[in-house]
């Protein structure tokens, strides 16, 4: 099936001419507004057309369907826990941002931030950036850095309804007003979801229920031709059944959540100046219940100032001081019944150069130092070139270090941790090369990109720290090497108004030698768990009409590693490959009401994402959108 994919790919696209490139602004790799064409680093855009066509609920999802170098995965249905890894390393080694701010759950084991939770309706664009960008983006940001831009006013004053039903007793409403006028502008978005779902694990057939709640407001205000207000509101109220990984136990578990994110920014524009203040405090609180009940808080504070000053078009530098403040409620590990509440504080500085030092040639140098309360200054940095061959041709190239610092949970696991200060962070450096080519005489773009990832004091070692309550173990440094590197080819063709093909591979080889120094001694694959060695992603569509239009998706992932559990003792397993495929069909009525009409899984395929969990069968799903 792999090589098949292979052969077309370059038969079809390797005879082509290419022409100019097509314009496009991004703002992730720089935080400021930039030509992608102008762009180092490897950067990937799910633009809002992209997001409105979109059948799928949840950014996990379009981000699945939508990115090279990205591997999802879910533990069954709806709801349920979920990660994205980019480049073949774990979701903690990717930072996860909403309009410009840090999110992240401080309560959990890696302080990283899950998806499971997160409709897709407010959401306008998301920009993911690629490589290590430690040093604009700071600790976690080893594999990339994904930015999501929640949907603003437009012009006039406007309402968007829409209505799902599906499946698995599935229903979706999304209700928004939005509108810009004189000096303010204004969106609220409110969406309801609601599932019976299936069962998440295969030793059982009860149904894994799952509503989410949603609430978006964003609010913008000119003061005067210098000076704009924003503000931002994110709110959610999720409840989900799951499973036990345990089978002897029974099935009646589930989470009760709240997520709450406010962000306030002050923007001043003044000549080559521009000088943006904010404010952010997220708010986390899970509480599960089941054969046992824990409760999880998360609290994070942060107030960033950015500066930008503008020598001319192509020069300019990037001033920024961070300062987040982490605090959490930690459960008890060894004591099962207390709690522990933990707090750390980050304070950093840096600066992003991006200069233009001849006609065809675009850098950027950047240097950030990050001061830990406890495990004190790491300094990371980065380099990007982009260089010009052609109006058609861009080759760039990413060099940079990252850094992640220890979590309140393994600072302070099971108030184990005696002397804090010797647990070291992760430390890491990553290098891509690539080049992004446009054919516009057959409407082609191609990006092809090589990278190499490693990092060191893998934070899941054991040591024995004498002194401690009991005397005990806790988490500890490894000295074991863990790597990846791998190969990204993307490819959109568009040979006329009517037809659209995208076609997307990834080979992926990682070493994880913390829980796999030796495949022959008692593990089965030294590749980091979940992740696969071969992807590929094929999009086709067909404009019957001005008003009528179907897709048809096709997805293939290798086989991966994953670990066991306490139902086969803890060995590692394999998880078998597999194809999905998935229908959909768009089509306007009166022009102002678009109907969605999607079958996924249409093969009913059986396969697991993770160990034990499925992943939903086959289903059909109905969505109605007016627009006033």
């Amino acid at each position: 099936m792999l090589k098949i994919f292979l052969i077309l790919y370059f038969i079809l696209f390797s005879t082509l001419v290419f022409s100019k490139e097509i314009p496009v602004i991004v703002i992730s790799p720089g935080k400021t507004l930039q030509s992608k064409s102008s762009v180092g680093s490897d950067v990937e855009i799910i633009d809002s057309k992209t997001m409105q066509n979109s059948n799928e609920l949840f950014i996990g999802d379009i981000l699945d369907n939508s990115l090279n170098g990205m591997n999802h995965f879910q533990s069954g249905g709806y709801g349920t826990a979920s990660g994205i890894q980019l480049r073949g390393q774990p979701k903690r080694y990717t930072t996860v941002y909403i309009d410009g701010v840090k999110v992240s759950d401080p309560s959990t084991p890696s302080n990283d931030y899950s998806f499971n939770n997160l409709i897709s309706g407010s959401f306008d664009r998301i920009e993911v950036l690629k490589g290590a960008q430690s040093s604009i983006y700071g600790s976690g940001a080893l594999a990339g850095t994904v930015q999501l831009f929640s949907k603003r006013g437009r012009e006039g004053h406007n309402k968007d309804v829409s209505i799902y039903t599906g499946s698995f007793n599935t229903k979706k409403v999304d209700l928004s007003f939005d509108g810009k006028e004189n000096n303010y502008d204004y969106f609220i978005g409110f969406t309801n979801f609601s599932t019976v779902g299936e069962s998440a694990m295969r030793d059982n057939t009860e149904e894994d229920g799952y509503r989410n709640d949603s609430l978006t407001i964003n609010y913008g205000y000119n003061i005067n031709d210098s000076f704009r207000l924003e503000n931002y509101l994110y709110y959610n109220d999720s409840f989900l059944e799951y499973d036990s990984v345990n089978k002897s136990q029974n099935d009646i578990e589930f989470s009760d959540d709240q997520q709450a994110i406010y962000t306030a920014r002050l923007i001043n524009t003044n000549g080559n100046f521009k000088n943006t203040i904010s404010y952010n405090n997220t708010y986390i609180l899970r509480n599960t219940t089941g054969n046992d009940k824990k409760n999880y808080y998360g609290y994070r504070d942060a107030i960033n100032l950015i500066s930008e000053y503008n020598f001319n078009l192509d020069n300019r530098i990037i001033l920024g001081l961070d300062n987040e403040f982490d605090k959490a409620e930690l459960y008890n590990y060894y004591t099962a019944s207390s709690y522990t509440e933990s707090d750390e504080a980050i304070y950093s500085q840096y600066f992003d150069l991006q200069l233009r030092p001849k006609k065809n040639t675009y850098t950027t140098f950047g240097l950030r130092r990050d001061y830990h309360t406890t495990v004190k200054d790491y300094y990371t940095g980065r380099v990007t070139v982009a260089y010009k061959l052609d109006n058609n041709t861009k080759l760039r190239t990413n060099l940079g270090t990252s850094v992640r610092f220890p979590s309140l949970n393994s600072l302070n696991h099971g108030n184990r941790l005696i002397d804090k200060g010797k647990l070291k962070p992760e430390t890491g450096k990553s290098i891509d090369v690539g080049i992004d080519k446009f054919f516009p005489k057959h409407d082609i773009n191609l990006n092809a990109t090589t990278f190499f990832l490693k990092y060191k004091n893998d934070i899941k070692g054991w040591s024995s720290h004498s002194g401690g309550v009991g005397g005990t173990y806790a988490l500890d440094n490894s000295n074991s090497k863990t790597q990846s590197y791998g190969l990204e080819l993307q490819t959109n063709w568009k040979p006329n108004n009517d037809y659209f093909l995208g076609l997307g591979y990834t080979r992926t080889e990682t070493y994880d030698g913390t829980t796999c120094d030796n495949p022959d001694g008692g593990c089965n694959d030294e590749m980091n768990v979940r992740v696969p060695r071969h992807q590929i992603n094929l999009i086709g569509t067909k404009n019957v009409s001005n008003k009528l239009s179907h897709s048809l998706k096709i997805k293939y992932v290798g086989e991966r590693r994953d670990f066991g559990n306490t139902n086969n003792s803890f060995s590692d397993v394999i998880l078998s490959n597999y194809m999905v495929a998935d229908w959909v069909t768009n089509y306007k009525l009166f022009d102002t009401y678009n109907l969605n009409i999607s079958a996924k899984n249409i093969l009913d395929k059986r396969y697991s994402e993770a160990y034990e969990y499925k992943a939903p069968g086959r289903s059909i799903n109905f969505m109605l959108k007016k627009s006033y």
